[in-house]
């Protein structure tokens, strides 16, 4: 059985989480009937794509800090093509919930790498006795 290639396992993801924004991003309308509540979720999907997405990159990345760049980069590409949707308008609010929702998705993951992280190997426990 073969393995995948690291750098394939690590950017595919990002590539097709980006392509799934994208994808959403092209419906002219998400507008779900919910009146005041379409709004709060639909900005709350901004964050939680966004969250996801700067996940991923730090992942391929190593590096919080250009993964953060790399999605605001992303978020503004997005609003940008969204002014070429029918029934979308590209908003600078948007790209600031979605840098916001990539900070969360930062902290998040550095949460969990030191809450998780297994333990140094040390001491006799280490050398199976």
């Amino acid at each position: 059985m073969s393995r995948i290639p690291r750098a394939i396992s690590l950017w595919l993801p990002v590539i097709a989480w980006a392509a799934v924004i994208f994808a959403l991003s092209s419906i002219p309308s998400l507008n779900s009937g919910l009146g005041s509540w379409d709004f709060v979720l639909r900005k709350l999907a901004h964050a939680a794509e966004y969250a996801l997405l700067a996940v991923l990159l730090v992942r391929a990345l190593m590096r919080p800090w250009l993964a953060f760049l790399v999605a605001l980069a992303y978020a503004a590409s997005d609003e940008l093509h969204q002014h070429f949707v029918y029934g979308r308008i590209g908003a600078p609010r948007d790209v600031a919930i979605d840098a916001v929702g990539a900070l969360i998705g930062l902290a998040a993951f550095s949460y969990g790498r030191r809450r998780f992280a297994r333990p140094p190997a040390s001491g006799p426990a280490a050398y199976g006795d």
